[in-house]
């Protein structure tokens, strides 16, 4: 009698627990979908920025402010952000960064000249910094079993990892059929439905409160170093020179910022970015690449963009269409083959191929004429940095991972994200301004124009590749088979990704 009268509760308790899992993975889809749109928008403006160009008349120097000022405000609200989602609650500081993105691409794609758009472009920055920061704190959240844990930090990493790439592709289509301000208006729809589902699917939580303190004085101090550094790049730097009083005094006060955050954090009470974390070689070392390896990616694709552009004359349709091979590679890489290859060789042996597939790549940018062959030149090119990310970028997050408490996984995978943006801004300033430098240092010596400005990005490239050769050595140095981390974790992220979005 009491077996039987058990069966009813027990099928209901079985009813009830597949409705909260299949509640949660809805939840993680919605939160992916998140970060999809704010990694689209990252990249899918360097498509439309010939056509901003000529719309707002910028210069390039100035140009490069279009991305910048949505990767300074990015990067350097990250830590701040999380800490916030910390202390108020994750959900509602996500749901605070989709309310300020969404506003900011309206503003964006109304800009009438260059002003509004930088300063919208910094909005917009912000918005995706709150709403990201904590997307991996909520996932860590919902998913306290380590292999669940992995898998849906697999499917974030994958869509983060994509996602990059589709924004080209689509930022040519959008820009060819429409107009370069269809590729922020597109955002408002997809931000007020993430809000909806989210609100419905995502679980509300509390947060610490602000007894535990939010390091304002630090986030102000991080944040204006990576602004001052940027700025000195792009501007006395690039009109100056680098040994200008200019130049030299900026860049003495940015380094001054910076190390009065590390000090700061060793001292204050609730430190935006505890010191302790830092005990993983493998975390240093997997930062360090991310830093290095997005200044070099970052800058390849918007040069890339400005190459096709100005010595290819291909329209923005056709330029969203040559970074294509990226993505597909990118992607099949990722989701049919890095699991048989992390599983065999380790994470750190991937990550080590990818970043030379990467230097390789850009190294044939680097010597590429100004009347390229797409087919035979070109697009051999585009496959390798594909499979060069597609094999690197997944198996730096486990290894970023390893060694760390459960309870500062977020906070980990944060850091990772972190540096890929100032790395990204800072690569970004540097690259543009020597390739500016030198086309206008030719053009001025009496050079054709076009000659100019391919010495300018193969300067740039060549750059790039150094960049990359130095986070090989790092790789090679600093990086080991993960330890701390649960079983397979790191070897199995890309293939439990795929398991995950197959079967929910």
């Amino acid at each position: 009698m009491t077996d039987d009268a058990s069966v009813p509760s027990m099928t209901t308790s079985t009813v009830m627990a597949a409705d909260t899992d299949r509640s949660r993975w809805l939840a993680l889809y919605v939160l992916c979908g998140s970060m999809l749109m704010i990694v689209l928008d990252a990249t899918i403006v360097n498509v439309a920025l010939p056509a901003i160009k000529t719309d707002l008349h910028f210069t390039p120097p100035t140009l490069a402010w279009v991305v910048n000022a949505y990767l300074i405000a990015f990067g350097g609200l990250l830590l701040l952000a999380g800490r916030l989602g910390d202390l108020i609650g994750r959900r509602r500081i996500f749901l605070i960064g989709l309310a300020v993105f969404t506003i900011a691409s309206a503003a964006c794609g109304t800009a009438a000249n260059q002003q509004m758009l930088i300063v919208a472009r910094f909005v917009q920055g912000a918005g995706g910094a709150l709403t990201s920061a904590v997307v991996l704190g909520m996932i860590v959240t919902m998913f306290p079993a380590p292999q669940e844990q992995a898998k849906a930090i697999g499917v974030f990493a994958f869509v983060a990892s994509a996602g990059g790439a589709v924004g080209l592709l689509a930022g040519g289509v959008i820009a060819q059929a429409i107009s370069w301000h269809w590729i922020f208006f597109v955002n408002v729809p997809i931000g007020v439905a993430v809000a909806l589902a989210s609100l419905r699917l995502v679980p509300a939580d509390k947060g610490q409160g602000f007894g535990q303190g939010a390091d304002v004085v630090g986030a102000g101090m991080v944040t204006g170093a990576l602004m001052l550094a940027v700025y000195t790049i792009v501007k006395p730097a690039a009109e100056k020179g680098w040994l200008a009083s200019e130049t030299l005094t900026l860049g003495a006060v940015s380094v001054a910022l910076l190390a009065g955050f590390v000090t700061r954090q060793r001292y204050a009470r609730s430190p935006l970015m505890p010191l302790a974390l830092f005990g993983s070689r493998n975390l240093v070392g997997a930062n360090l690449i991310q830093l290095i390896g997005a200044a070099g990616m970052f800058g390849t694709f918007f040069l890339g963009t400005l190459y096709l552009q100005n010595l290819r004359h291909y329209d923005a349709l056709h330029i969203g269409l040559a970074f294509l091979p990226v993505t597909i590679c990118m992607g099949t890489l990722s989701v049919r083959y890095s699991e048989r290859l992390i599983t065999r060789f380790g994470a750190r042996a991937a990550a080590l191929a990818g970043l030379v597939l990467m230097a390789v790549a850009l190294a044939l940018l680097a010597v590429a004429p100004a009347d390229a062959n797409y087919v035979t030149q070109l697009l051999p090119t585009m496959a390798l940095l594909g499979l060069g990310a597609g094999a690197c970028f997944p198996a730096l997050i486990g290894l970023g991972m390893d060694g760390v408490e459960p309870h500062q996984a977020g906070l980990a995978s944060g850091l990772v994200n972190t540096t890929a943006q100032i790395g990204g801004a800072l690569g970004l300033a540097v690259l543009a301004t020597l390739s500016s430098t030198r086309t206008h240092h030719l053009a001025s010596s009496g050079h054709n124009q076009d000659a100019a400005l391919l010495s300018g990005y193969h300067l740039a490239f060549w750059t790039a590749t150094g960049l990359i050769t130095v986070a090989v050595v790092i790789a090679a140095k600093l990086l080991s088979r993960p330890t701390g981390t649960p079983p397979m974790a790191a070897e199995s992220a890309v293939a439990n990704a795929q398991r995950a979005l197959v079967s929910g």
